[in-house]
């Protein structure tokens, strides 16, 4: 104990710090006055969560779900998106109060930091290591410029244009100071083009009847024609929101940004201009006293306008505008596979005017594009920040940037090489049910670990506490089936 944690009263702080060493104490900076324009300033991590959220769960999964099954499951999605977004802020209260990501909370539960450290490795890697998305943005980006979908002669030229766009990824997160930052310009930049586009589509050629028709899908629920694909409506209900690792890396991107006590332990720095930016190995609490806990309640309105304002709404809006265009010109019952989702929708819109075929599919592109490179950062962040706390060695032998850049190389090469090894729409199903998986482990993780070492001044309420088990248990109910139907085709 240092004499800072002795100088106040136990009840303060922490009862415990579980498997890795103890935290530092300080007192919480105080958030900048809550206006508009520092909401503006502050915000940022839900965004880039938004951006890396509408992407394959929209443009392929929810599409596919509501042509073969109407509109009327998506209460499936509602109710995902509202189980997600208490995720998001529960997972977000370790890291307001320590600065460290959730993956220390969980790191710091038994049976340790290695075994956990390891197996946020595998699961990162079975949700997010193919490259699925680049696969499908390739497509997109080939039938934008060719006028049609690719067909066989072209899948060499669609897998080097697959290729292109990894590289892609590598060069983005290279620059901007903290990774953080390049994500979050890049990702009000996407949103902006995306949402205009389909808002703007959605109004001229959706008629206002079809509008409410869908809405009210999202809110109601008539069943599920037989046979049901479970695989199809897991994945639906893991990409309404982030889905698993997304949803838990929201809080690395909290701590670069510097809310709360993230302030005090530093960022990953960026290859080009992140020189100076140092990253803490283990976070830094403060003691329960009146005056954190008022700055406390004023950094947690922020959480709550980046992650239900930004966030949870175009998560729902992302998935309601897709969803809404796609059963307006789809014919109901179409078994769409891959691009076929697209291609409709850009189909039907050429008839109106052909330079639609250019638009859908390009703001297609980017809508399938941003969420790979959320993706890959995603990924190599998450096994970077468990080396960096879970391992000294790795902390001796290089610094957090060269971890983070060296992992990034080694996913993009293994990216270059099985690019080519499934289709884009299966790979992704795979993916997003892996994504459930996740949420259903770590929602529990998360109630563990805000019980065992946060104060009680600054522990959820029981009825959140509740519903993230809650949301464990609507996790799991999806993986039975699914595994389920794995293995009746397996034996």
């Amino acid at each position: 104990m240092t004499s800072d944690q002795a100088s106040v009263s136990t009840a303060q702080l922490p009862a415990t710090h579980g498997e890795l060493p103890p935290w530092e104490v300080a007192d919480l900076p105080a958030p900048p006055p809550l206006s508009l324009r520092n909401v503006f300033k502050v915000i940022g991590p839900g965004a880039i969560m938004a951006a890396t959220s509408i992407g394959g769960g929209e443009w392929l999964v929810g599409p596919a779900a509501a042509v073969k099954y109407s509109a009327n499951i998506f209460l499936i999605a509602t109710i995902a998106i509202a189980l997600q977004v208490l995720f998001n802020l529960e997972a977000v209260r370790y890291t307001l109060y320590t600065g460290e990501p959730i993956y220390g909370g969980i790191m710091r539960l038994k049976p340790g930091p290695r075994f956990w450290a390891g197996s946020y490795t595998v699961f990162g890697f079975l949700q997010l290591g193919w490259p699925a998305l680049a696969g499908s943005a390739a497509a997109t980006l080939m039938g934008a410029w060719m006028g049609r979908m690719a067909g066989a002669p072209e899948q060499g030229t669609q897998g080097w244009i697959a290729v292109a766009l990894i590289l892609a990824c590598v060069l983005i997160l290279s620059f901007g100071g903290t990774i953080e930052r390049m994500l979050e310009y890049f990702a009000w930049t996407m949103l902006g083009v995306v949402f205009v586009f389909l808002l703007f589509i959605n109004i001229v050629f959706v008629p206002l009847s079809h509008w409410w028709e869908t809405f009210r899908g999202f809110f109601s629920f008539s069943g599920m024609p037989h046979p049901i694909d479970w695989g199809l409506i897991g994945a639906l209900a893991a990409t309404a929101g982030s889905g698993g690792i997304g949803n838990l890396t929201v809080t690395n991107w909290l701590r670069d940004k510097g809310f709360g006590m993230g302030a005090t332990v530093g960022a990953i720095p960026s290859a080009v201009g992140g020189h100076q930016i140092v990253l803490s190995h283990v976070g830094t609490v403060f003691p329960a006293t009146p005056a954190n806990l008022a700055r406390w309640r004023e950094w947690l309105r922020y959480v709550h306008i980046d992650q239900i304002a930004v966030w949870g709404l175009f998560c729902f809006l992302g998935m309601f505008l897709n969803v809404n265009l796609a059963t307006a010109v789809i014919p109901q019952g179409t078994d769409l596979q891959g691009l076929a989702a697209g291609a409709y929708q850009a189909e039907y819109l050429s008839r109106i005017w052909p330079g639609f075929w250019f638009l859908t599919l390009f703001n297609g592109f980017w809508i399938l594009f941003k969420t790979q490179l959320g993706n890959t950062d995603i990924l190599v962040r998450t096994i970077t920040d468990a080396l960096w706390m879970s391992s000294p060695r790795a902390r001796a032998a290089s610094s957090v940037r060269t971890i983070y850049y060296g992992i990034l190389v080694i996913f993009s090469i293994w990216g270059v090489l099985v690019i080519r090894s499934a289709s884009p729409f299966q790979l992704f199903k795979i993916l997003a049910n892996m994504a459930g998986i996740v949420l259903m482990i770590a929602g529990v993780q998360i109630f563990l670990v805000n019980r065992r070492f946060l104060p009680r001044a600054v522990r959820p309420p029981l009825w959140r506490e509740a519903g993230l088990l809650l949301c464990s248990a609507f996790y799991a109910f999806f993986a039975f089936f699914v595994v389920r139907d794995v293995l009746r085709s397996l034996f």
